[in-house]
This record gives C-alpha cells, structure tokens and sequence, in this order.
C-alpha cells in the first residue's frame, strides 16, 4: 500500500469516473485502474462496483476511502511541518475561490501577492463552494476563498471584507430613475439568476424569500437562470431582464455606452461577508496572513469606487 495508491482511490471516489480521475492525478487510465485493482487485490476486497457507465463506492469502500483522505491529509502535514522552520513564503500556495468571487478578485489578488511576496509562487482555482471544501479537506488546496456562512472540523476561517448586492438594469430600464430598489419589487421584473448550486443564488432567495415562491409557481415566466455570473450581466445588457450582483462583480464600466446601470437596496440591505478557510493544522500562518492582507488591499479600492457620490 502506498500513499499513491490512497490518492488514487480518494480521486476515484469524488470522480466516479477512471478517466476523469486519471486526468486529475496526471496519469494514464490504465496506470490508476492496475494501481487500484492492485490496492483491491491486496485488501482482499473490492473497493468500487464498476460498470460501463459508472463507478460506485461499496459500503465497506467508503470507510476505506474516508480513512485513505486522513492519511493523505497527516502525510501532507510532515511535508508542511518539514518546511515549516523555512521561509514560509517560499513555497507555493494553493488558492481556490467560488465561481462569484475569484474572476473579480483574483486579477488584483494575482499582482498584489505577487509584489508583497515574489518568492511564492500560486496556484489558483475556481469552484463550488462544496468541491473547494473537499479539496481543502483533502490538502489539495492550503486556503479557499468563500461566502459565511462556511463551517467545517478543525477548519478556521477568517472574515475578510463585507460586500452589499445591488440591482444590475440595462440603462433604458425605469428604475434607473429610483435611488434605491426594495427587495420585494424585484418580483414585478424577469429577474435572473444563477442556477442551483451556488451559495450566491441561496444568499438572494434567503434576502427574498418571495423568489422562492415565484420560483416554485407552476407558472413562472419571471426567473430564468444562468450559468455564471458573466454570463447573466451579458443577458442584462441585452435587455433580457434584471439581476442582482455583488458589488465586485456589477462591471458596468466594461460596456460601452453605458449600457448597465446598478442601484443600490433599501435598507437594511442584503450583503454578503467573504472569508478565507485553511485548516487548523496549516503550519505557514505567515502565508495565511500575506494573503489576508492582500485581499484587503484589493478590496479598498471596489468599495470606494462602489461608494454612493
């Protein structure tokens, strides 16, 4: 049995897919199925059912697995401590963030790391919130970039800035006459939304709970949904209906003409606190709080540009 070995079975089990998993453990489809059907073979046990379609973990393999991931977690954490007398900001650090923060914050996270500390080098990645959970689990990831609430063991996370949403609207819209938009207008609107999944969609309807009524009505013609936020203000330029955006995100500089209008809510005023997560047993705090530190600076300019003149 080796470590190899584990990483391979923990990855076949969150992709439930050979070819997939290969991919993500940079190896040939055929090396991770002798390697796996070896560890099976030596257990005495099969681990996956397998099929033309699928992949299933058995009973007895999800225990297996479970255990393989805190191995993982603890080998990783000699490698950490081994370097942990050394220049922490000398190694790399591995970032995720979901889907509505890192494309607005990581071209200015990118360069502010960059200049404070040279000698790290990044690795960054985007995902749901519950994918960069199991890969900062895993040791995959050191730190992830995420909305509160965000709660997992031996886990700590650290608030790093208060965000409010705002209304996006095509400049010809009516409510651009309005200094403020009440959360429940939004149902006179086609409004829209990202689909299910994402802790942002979640944070709108919890502010609105109405839009979860329409939502559910058999005869819902006022919410559509997109695949990111991109996406949806590109639909919000074209007229195809309204959006609520977090303020990093609104970008209505990036048209020409002004095209995008955003407004404020009413008070109280739905937001959203964005924080970082490592685990406890991270031994760089140093690293920890350069990239703490950076995501305020980078923030500082947003809220004065996003600032009501």
């Amino acid at each position: 049995m080796t470590l190899t070995e584990l990483r391979y079975i923990v990855t076949l089990a969150q992709e439930r897919h050979f070819g997939r998993a290969a991919e993500r453990c940079h190896v040939s489809q055929p090396t991770l199925s002798v390697a796996v059907k070896k560890l099976e073979d030596e257990l005495e046990i099969p681990l996956f059912e397998r099929s033309k379609s699928t992949v299933q973990v058995t009973p007895l393999g999800e225990k297996i697995v479970a255990q393989a991931q805190r191995v993982l977690e603890q080998s990783g954490l000699i490698y950490e401590l081994a370097s942990a007398g050394k220049d922490q900001l000398a190694n790399p650090l591995r970032i995720g963030a979901i889907y509505t923060i890192g494309p607005y914050l990581f071209p200015h996270l990118v360069p502010a790391l960059a200049s404070a500390a040279p000698q790290m080098p990044l690795y960054i990645e985007e995902g749901m919130t519950g994918t960069l959970r199991a890969k900062l689990r895993s040791g995959e990831l050191d730190v992830i970039i995420v909305a509160l609430p965000f709660t997992e063991t031996d886990v700590v996370t650290k608030p790093i800035y208060d965000e409010h949403f705002e209304v996006l609207m095509p400049a010809s819209h009516p409510w651009v006459a309005r200094e403020a938009i009440h959360k429940e207008d939004l149902l006179e609107e086609r409004l829209l939304l990202l689909g299910e999944g994402h802790c942002f969609r979640d944070q709108i309807l919890e502010a609105c709970p109405a839009i979860t009524q329409k939502l559910n009505s058999p005869n819902n013609t006022l919410i559509a949904e997109g695949g990111s936020l991109e996406t949806i203000r590109h639909m919000v330029a074209s007229k195809l209906g309204i959006t609520v955006l977090p303020q990093s995100a609104l970008g209505t500089d990036q048209y020409e003409n002004a095209m995008l209008v955003s407004r404020p809510f009413v008070d109280p005023a739905p937001s959203r606190t964005v924080a970082i997560a490592w685990r406890a047993s991270f031994p760089r705090p140093k690293a920890i709080d350069a990239l703490a530190k950076a995501i305020s600076q980078c923030q500082q300019p947003v809220h004065k540009k996003n600032a009501p003149s």
